[in-house]
């Protein structure tokens, strides 16, 4: 089974993993089954996010994903999920998964993958000759 079928299938049926609502208990089954794959399944996730967000971020994925799903919620990054309700956290969850999907999508395709890590240099270069980061 490949990562993106593994994937799809969390995210058909995520209870049959243990997942219900929590964005959290998604995180953490998610850093396991990476670690499980010695951190193959999410290589390049959080500089995905980035490109695809089109500027640089301090922040790891968990809080890249929660700021797409959860843009008018106040708070950053984790603080977010304070602010939210069961529907939000759900919607978390699925938003995480749609994006991990796409991101093994472009993943398994070489040369996307190359093109994805030229833009994110590109950015984190730009950045560096505006004086930031």
């Amino acid at each position: 089974m490949s990562d993106r079928d593994f994937i799809a299938g969390v995210r058909g049926r995520p209870g049959l993993y243990g997942l219900g609502e929590f964005y959290k208990d998604a995180v953490m089954f998610l850093i396991g089954f990476n670690e499980a794959r010695s951190g193959g399944l999410m290589r390049g996730f959080t500089e995905w996010l980035v490109v695809r967000k089109g500027e640089c971020s301090s922040f790891g994925w968990q809080a890249l994903v929660l700021d797409e799903a959860l843009p008018n919620v106040e708070g950053l990054g984790w603080n977010k999920l304070g602010n939210s309700n069961s529907q939000q956290e759900e919607e978390a969850v699925q938003q995480l998964l749609t994006l991990l999907y796409e991101f093994l999508t472009m993943r398994d395709d070489v040369m996307a993958l190359a093109r994805m890590y030229g833009e994110y240099h590109s950015l984190h270069s730009r950045t560096e000759d505006s004086g930031g980061a």
